[in-house]
């Protein structure tokens, strides 16, 4: 048997086995071909800027852009650069081999391998060209060298089959131009790639112009204005977006105009947050907390993910905390790879770290407007606080960076923070928070309270039941209670009440529940004959199974609540009640009269049922008649 030496070899593809692949494979979706092309081109003019200012070459101009040309009829797209081009040993080496990057190449020759996320330079892989493959039949190169070799054309179709040839092209830089397959007609339509232009290269740091030969063709044969100046093409790209400037530099007006432009919404945004972070997290961005019309809206944010200036992703809800997806911006991290997928951000430590520090400025903003802007702050509070509310109730870190500046809606519409409240209420009612989740339905119960100069918190949203558990969790003693779940201690009058069984039983008589609760109380407001309680235990719990109910599509039952009927001893009504109803000449006129005032209390706890307003309505009526 013949001895086996030890080898070392490396792997060979076959093209016509991987040109398959890459034209179904290469990207999720077709649209990043431009992206990758267009991205090659910028990256041909950053590195002829950075020859020159390493002395490498020279008499290069400063008139650099990229040219993106649709031709229709021809069927072709082409992409034009006047960048730093390719000999024809660097042709063979760097297209017709696939994986090996020109961009890394050149980082490792002139910047050093560990400043690859720096110098601006965007492909890293090798593979980004190979996209254009995804939609053509056939691409063409020429290209010319800034060294002023001889140009060269490489023409390569579907199957990986090239051929080079020599190029009379006098014009340094390069030109990669595509043959649209059949059946990818979508991107022979100017609209289309327009819109691919707008979403993948808004933001690319050298000039990209678009022309489709079609409407130029048009132009050109419409009769000339006379006098008329020819109107200079614009860049579909801005070069220097807003991100990239120091915040110092930014108006308020143009942080608005930004988020017009970047996400179409006429709305101007609650507030932003600029994000400048430096070593050793390397990334820039501008957050938007977005104007919400109510708690019923889309909260669903929009948050652009940039590789220097290049879209990578939009709604990368790895880097966003999951509570803060409302949010809309854009963040530019040069740190990830272009080709990023969710996989490896979803265990990339630089992400989760990117991630923590969002939190932390988002925090640091609520603060500081809080510290130093504190009308303003009260002004944005009522469409930031769901957003605030279900962040503390998810992060504990972020409650405890934000808690000095939670604040709470009173019903007369000023507002405080639930420190201010509770060291107002020492006195009175000491860590107890009482709130109302209705002011026109509870706004008895309120008069009530204000009469004593206790203030109400307004809890009126569905998240509050739940914010409400997160404060009581996170504050040791501090108990939230609704201003109709029980007697709060302010409103008691003096003495001990007597319980007067006869009233007892005709009101559970008139109430139709015999296990209504009737509890007789001395209190402060004389006029008031009675009033409806129901415990903030049985309620919560009520409130919770509804809550469950709609996440998970079924039917919440009904839970019984803990009610209980409160009549005012102190009240002279209760006092005339109580003297008719031991009158068997008055027992009628009684009873109707304990039902109103039954009912009375019952509208002013919730809203009446249909036969509950019909039969109110009739007794009113009946008395009415009898006066």
């Amino acid at each position: 048997m013949d001895e086996i030496n030890n080898k070392k070899g490396g792997i060979s593809v076959d093209t016509e086995h991987i040109f398959p692949i890459i034209k179904k494979w290469l990207y999720s979706e077709k649209d990043i071909f431009l992206r990758e092309i267009v991205s090659n081109a910028t990256d041909a003019i950053t590195k002829l800027k950075r020859l020159e200012a390493l002395g490498e070459a020279s008499d290069i101009g400063d008139d650099f852009r990229i040219t993106v040309t649709l031709d229709k009829n021809a069927r072709t797209l082409a992409v034009t650069d006047n960048g730093i081009g390719m000999t024809e040993d660097e042709l063979q080496r760097y297209i017709c081999q696939i994986a090996l990057s020109g961009a890394l190449d050149f980082i490792q020759k002139y910047e050093g391998e560990g400043d690859a996320s720096k110098n601006g330079i965007i492909g890293h892989f090798g593979l980004g060209f190979y996209s254009a493959f995804m939609v053509s039949a056939e691409v063409e190169i020429v290209t010319r060298s800034y060294t002023g070799a001889p140009a060269v054309r490489w023409l390569c179709d579907e199957a990986g089959e090239y051929e080079i040839f020599p190029s009379d092209e006098e014009a340094r830089g390069t030109t990669v131009t595509l043959h649209i397959a059949e059946g990818e007609d979508e991107y022979l339509d100017a609209g289309k790639i327009r819109s691919m232009l707008n979403k993948y290269c808004a933001f690319m740091p050298i000039e990209i112009y678009f022309v489709d030969v079609d409407e130029e063709t048009e132009k050109a044969a419409k009769p000339a204005e006379e006098g008329a100046e020819p109107e200079a093409p614009a860049p579909v790209n801005d070069t220097h977006p807003l991100w990239q400037k120091a915040p110092s530099e930014c108006t308020p007006e143009e942080y608005n105009d930004f988020y017009h432009k970047v996400f179409g919404d006429f709305r101007d945004p609650l507030f932003y947050i600029h994000i400048n972070a430096d070593y050793p997290l390397n990334f820039k961005g501008i957050l938007y907390f977005p104007r919400i019309n109510h708690e019923y809206d889309s909260l669903e944010g929009e948050v652009k993910l940039y590789y220097n200036q290049v879209f990578v992703a939009d709604n990368i809800k790895e880097v966003i905390p999951e509570y803060l997806l409302m949010l809309k911006g854009v963040l530019d991290c040069p740190e990830l790879p272009l080709n990023v997928s969710r996989s490896y951000l979803q265990t990339n430590s630089y992400v989760s770290k990117v991630s923590a520090h969002i939190v932390k400025k988002v925090a640091d903003k609520l603060n500081s407007l809080y510290n130093t802007e504190r009308e303003k702050y009260e002004q944005l509070w009522d469409d930031i606080r769901t957003f605030i509310e279900y962040a503390c109730m998810r992060d504990r870190k972020f409650y405890d960076r934000v808690k000095s500046a939670l604040l709470l809606h009173l019903t007369d519409d000023t507002y405080t923070t639930i420190d201010d409240y509770l060291a107002d209420a020492k006195e009175k009612h000491e860590n107890t928070i009482y709130y109302a989740a209705d002011k026109t339905t509870q706004a008895q119960y309120i008069s009530l309270f204000a009469a004593q100069g206790i203030k109400v918190a307004l809890f009126d949203r569905m998240i509050d039941v739940q914010f409400i558990h997160t404060i009581e969790q996170n504050m040791s003693g501090v108990k939230f209670v609704r201003i109709d779940a029980d007697v709060a201690e302010a409103l008691r009058g003096e003495g001990e009440a007597t319980a007067d069984p006869v009233l007892e039983a005709l009101f559970r008589e008139v109430s139709g529940n015999e296990k209504l609760t009737v509890k007789f109380e001395n209190l402060k407001d004389t006029r008031l004959p009675a009033m409806l309680n129901i415990s903030e235990e049985s309620r919560r719990m009520e409130e919770m199974m509804k809550l469950y109910a709609m996440s998970s599509g079924t039917d919440a039952g009904s839970f019984p609540q803990e009610m209980t009927l409160v009549v005012n001893a102190a009240a002279p009504l209760t006092a005339r009640l109580s003297g008719m109803a031991a009158d068997e000449a008055k027992a009628d006129s009684a009873r109707k009269m304990a039902k109103q005032i039954y009912m009375l209390a019952l509208l002013a706890q919730r809203q009446l049922r249909a036969d509950e307003l019909q039969s109110f309505l009739d007794d009113s009526f009946d008395l009415l008649e009898q006066l």
